[in-house]
């Protein structure tokens, strides 16, 4: 199981021409459906409900290019019915994006048992429920890739805060892992992508980089690892994160 490879030198871009994104109604989502899209690639793109989004805008703007489907990752029900619709459809890349943030104040012991486990539910359970569920909709030699964060490495934790955060994003990235230890052998290239702080409601006006300065380069490394088997836990620029 591969942890700690470099994007392969002087290596063309791998073609990723058929995307599914899950989580894709605003902010990075929205951005990777965009940058995808622009590429020229054909993208099935998820929102959570039946209300329009500026993904549905984005949609109109690029007619034949982005499909939108509905899901809400934290039903199960939901996820098997969108295995179901799609069950003819084969895709180079499965990304799953759908997650949520809470409060950066406070102590883990601080924080409710319901905030708890909607978090950790959101951004560690039901990713890997999708991954499980949609896999087979994944060519042999693609790529299944999660939204992770630098956050979620144990390693460079020497600040603290954003606790309950970390912490789901920390699970996640064990979670892959023992999905990669079981599909060990496999062709699939599988990817935690930490995409760094962006200027996006969840990341805030504070953040270090733009939408811009990040999902292209999101894409480029996806693009980069595509043929290159095992887990990669690596930021927006193809570097590898500490575990």
């Amino acid at each position: 199981m591969s942890t700690t490879h470099s994007l392969p030198a002087g290596s063309p871009p791998a073609s990723t021409g058929r995307v599914l994104l899950i989580g894709a109604s605003r902010g990075l989502g929205l951005a990777l459906a965009r940058e995808w899209a622009q590429d020229g690639r054909q993208v099935v793109a998820t929102v959570r409900g039946s209300g329009r989004t500026p993904l549905h805008d984005l949609a109109d703007s690029r007619a034949g290019q982005i499909e939108i489907e509905t899901v809400d990752i934290t039903e199960p029900a939901q996820i098997a019915a969108l295995h179901d619709r799609l069950a003819d459809r084969m895709f180079d890349l499965l990304f799953v994006n759908a997650g949520v943030t809470n409060q950066p104040e406070g102590t883990v012991a601080e924080t409710s048992t319901d905030e708890f486990v909607r978090v950790m539910v959101t951004n560690a359970l039901s990713p890997l429920r999708v991954v499980e569920a949609l896999q087979d909709r994944v060519e042999p030699d693609g790529t299944i890739a999660v939204m992770s964060s630098g956050q979620g490495s144990v390693a460079n934790n020497e600040r603290g805060g954003h606790e309950v955060y970390r912490g789901s994003k920390a699970a996640l990235n064990t979670f892959m892992r023992s999905y990669a230890a079981r599909h060990d052998g496999e062709r699939r290239s599988l990817v935690l992508m930490a995409p760094g702080w962006v200027q996006t409601d969840m990341g805030g006006a504070g953040a270090h980089l733009t939408i811009d300065e990040s999902i292209p380069n999101v894409v480029k490394t996806l693009d980069a690892l595509r043929e290159s088997p095992g887990l990669h836990y690596v930021d927006y620029l193809g570097r590898t994160v500490a575990w």
